[in-house]
């Protein structure tokens, strides 16, 4: 029997669920980040990753097929040729390439998903910046985390998704970059390789397969983001349908038959089949209310809240200051208060602020083209709390239900196995 592994690499840990040809889940593990470690970023992700690979029980790894990874949108690296990290990566939500849009604004065209703060070629640019102290391109590899982590695996350097490429600038038709990269005055480091997500790129490398009991027919896909992956394991699949990803942020994502791009709003779009998955992410979510609560607190403090009684308090709910979607301003401070004593109504008006946030993103999407919602699946860990999901049906005004699977690793599992029928 064949078995297809899916990796999940979100913000506070990884994820690994393994499935059969039926997609049914024969095995899970999971890894912790932890606030506490001397290991830098990338020592961290190699050693959650082997980890997670060694607890899947080895009579499904003596059988796996396949194994793709997805990781964090715009989570990127620089390597040099032997694929060793020659800096710390630069994560998703930083926001450091505002000092270089103007030299993008010059050249990509109007709302391209690029011109933003966090994306990935901003990131690139910010790191090769001569009035940045820039680094020398020569001989170095620009990677996102999911390329990296998959280079692991098969050994081959510079290989990316289209979805994980488009903040790279990718043109998801063509598979290739644009034309005005020429244009760009930045000397420019090794760009991966396009592909489609889930192709198969090579075998797994023969020393892995040797230590985790991996066949050696075992192929290593090309993976894509978490919140793609998370989409794939919604169950939408009709224009209209939805899914909002309640994780550590707050990531939507709209099937239409039309493509939105708008970096002004914070919106792009990825290629999914005949269709496009327009959306984008804020950074609300529940990073901001793991700041004030724990996960014993939110249970019992939701069941105290009338999800029929709309909050009173109207926040903006942010970790730090800078927001993505749908409103893209990197300086936008979080706004917390008022704060009332009674830490339900606190809850509460977060709860709602976030649904709030996550209503008008959709409008958004409306505004600008997009097939009206009509249903809403939801992954992520606040899929679990009912009280939230009865608050963010009454802002949406339409049915919100559990993704099939809550798991990104779980859709990411269905790529590879659908690659390799």
């Amino acid at each position: 029997m064949n078995f297809y592994l899916g990796i999940d690499f979100g913000t506070s840990g990884a994820r690994a669920i393994a499935i059969n040809a039926s997609g049914e889940v024969r095995a899970e593990a999971r890894y912790d980040f932890g606030a506490l470690t001397t290991l830098t970023l990338a020592e961290l992700w190699q050693q959650a990753l082997f980890t997670i690979i060694g607890e899947i029980p080895p009579p499904v790894r003596q059988e796996l097929f396949g194994i793709a990874i997805n990781g964090t949108s715009a989570t990127v690296m620089l390597c040099d040729q032997t694929g060793t990290p020659v800096a710390e990566p630069i994560l998703y939500n930083d926001a450091r390439g505002v000092k270089v849009l103007e030299t993008l604004r010059a050249v990509a065209p109007p709302n391209h998903p690029t011109i933003s703060a966090t994306s990935s070629l901003a990131k690139l640019l910010w790191w090769f910046d001569d009035s940045l102290g820039a680094l020398s391109a020569k001989g170095l590899y620009f990677l996102h985390q999911a390329d990296w982590l998959s280079f692991l695996l098969h050994g081959q350097l510079g290989v990316t998704d289209y979805h994980n490429a488009l903040k790279l600038g990718a043109d998801p038709d063509r598979m290739s970059y644009p034309d005005w990269f020429s244009q760009l005055k930045t000397q420019l480091p090794h760009l991966p390789r396009i592909v489609k997500p889930g192709t198969p790129v090579a075998e797994v490398r023969p020393e892995i397969a040797a230590e985790f009991g991996l066949p050696r027919r075992c192929r290593i896909a090309a993976g894509t983001t978490d919140s793609i992956a998370a989409f794939l394991a919604s169950g939408a699949k009709a224009p209209g349908e939805a899914s909002t990803s309640l994780g550590s942020t707050l990531v939507l994502k709209l099937l239409s038959t039309v493509r939105i791009d708008d970096a002004e709003k914070g919106i792009y779009s990825h290629r999914l089949g005949d269709l496009w998955l327009a959306g984008g992410a804020s950074n609300t979510g529940g990073a901001v209310l793991r700041q004030f609560f724990t996960h014993e607190e939110l249970a019992a403090l939701s069941c105290r809240i009338n999800p029929m009684q709309e909050s009173p308090f109207d926040y903006y709910p942010l970790v730090k200051p800078g927001e993505r979607f749908p409103v893209n301003d990197p300086h936008l401070p979080p706004n917390l208060s008022p704060r009332p004593t009674d830490p339900v109504a606190f809850l509460h008006g977060l709860l709602e602020s976030i649904a709030r946030i996550e209503a008008r993103g959709y409008e958004l999407l409306a505004e600008l083209g997009a097939e009206p919602v009509q249903r809403v699946y939801t992954a992520g860990g606040g899929a679990q709390n009912p009280t939230w999901t009865a608050i963010r049906q009454r802002q949406l005004g339409v049915t919100v239900v559990p993704s099939l699977s809550t798991e990104a690793a779980f859709g990411t599992a269905l790529l590879v196995r659908d690659a390799c029928l």
